[in-house]
């Protein structure tokens, strides 16, 4: 329950306006598995101060985010129109509400568990004079097994042991759930999500790193303490794109947190995140992008059937002394291709 809270709490991107000429959410459906074809030119690509790969003909770009945005800031191609229309069949309406209230009650039942199991395990902890047990791990399988998600993991890593830099795509704050089943490390999150009320007592404990993304003058101190955790023994995780993406497509690998393993001469594992419906696709369902609240992106978790979530552990890269170049690679190593921002401002701020 931890890992899930210290996901986003709304999406990056605004709900795009109707004289954009974005069709309707229930207008598009397979759209976003057909790549866009590339019209822009090579001034247009250099200017792009938030370069991301080529985006699918479904992923419209977001419109202002808002007061706080800044040219760097991370900003999602992927709306609304990357869901698809949500199709209501009256045969299997009373199916589909009794496989949601099934995975509802079976949810309640996992946090149930969870916080029973952390109670006791910080008690027993004490009296045994011992550290508590890692729950991070089972807790998140559970949750992910509530939510109807089966889970398989590829570990191409040659040697697994020994702390580093996690970095992968980012799609959801599953991601985060996902992530603690192969590496208990701690996460780097938004800041107003770690203030918020609930949640912040919940970060301290867990040791969650906050990241201001609205402006750039905290960012070095963040890096530092990130290459602090990795001094000290502790893996940590970034999601490198700073946003989320409907999973069909994605953002280039921003390099600042990359120099944190630099400077603390630790590896960097990518890791690629890929949820997939029963026909074998990329399912956006999980995804939560454009308008989403956490709420939205549940629902439609939970009435979707057959998702699978495959984790595929790439092997480590080495730091290297130039952390533009070990975003590339990473980047490479997560998608098969890298996005290079060729800005100057980009190379040097960013």
């Amino acid at each position: 329950m931890t890992a899930l809270l210290v996901g986003p709490a709304t999406a990056e991107t605004a709900r795009i306006p109707k004289s954009a000429g974005v069709p309707r959410a229930g207008a598009v459906s397979e759209r976003c598995a057909v790549p866009e074809p590339s019209i822009a030119s090579h001034r247009d690509r250099v200017a792009a101060p938030h370069a991301t790969r080529p985006r699918p003909l479904g992923c419209v770009p977001p419109g202002d985010v808002g007061p706080r945005s800044h040219p760097w800031f991370p900003v999602s191609t992927c709306g609304d129109s990357c869901i698809g229309p949500r199709v209501s069949r009256r045969l299997t309406a009373v199916a589909d509400a009794t496989v949601v209230m099934w995975r509802l009650f079976r949810l309640a039942v996992v946090v149930t568990w969870i916080v029973w199991a952390a109670s006791t395990a910080r008690m027993s902890a004490r009296l045994r004079h011992r550290p508590p047990r890692a729950l991070r791990g089972p807790a998140s399988a559970a949750l992910l097994r509530a939510l109807g998600i089966s889970v398989d993991v590829e570990d191409l890593r040659g040697d697994p042991s020994g702390p580093g830099l996690v970095v992968a795509n980012h799609i959801s704050f599953l991601d985060v759930l996902a992530l603690a089943l192969i590496s208990p490390a701690h996460v780097v999150a938004k800041s107003d999500v770690v203030a918020m009320p609930v949640v912040s007592s919940l970060a301290r404990r867990f040791g969650v790193i906050a990241v201001d993304r609205a402006t750039l003058r905290g960012l070095p101190s963040t890096v530092g303490e990130v290459a602090d955790r990795l001094h000290g023994d502790t893996s940590v995780i970034v999601f490198p794109e700073g946003t989320t993406y409907c999973g069909r497509t994605g953002g280039a690998f921003r390099p600042a947190f990359f120099q944190a393993a630099i400077d603390a001469d630790v590896p960097v594992v990518p890791v690629r995140l890929r949820f997939v419906g029963v026909d074998g696709t990329t399912a956006t369902a999980p995804s939560f992008i454009g308008a989403d609240t956490p709420a939205d992106t549940l629902r439609r978790v939970l009435r979707t059937r057959g998702l699978a979530l495959t984790i595929v552990i790439h092997p480590a890269e080495s730091p290297g002394r130039d952390r533009r170049e070990l975003a590339g690679r990473c980047e490479r190593a997560v998608t098969g291709s890298a996005t290079t921002a060729k800005s100057d401002i980009i190379r040097s701020l960013i």
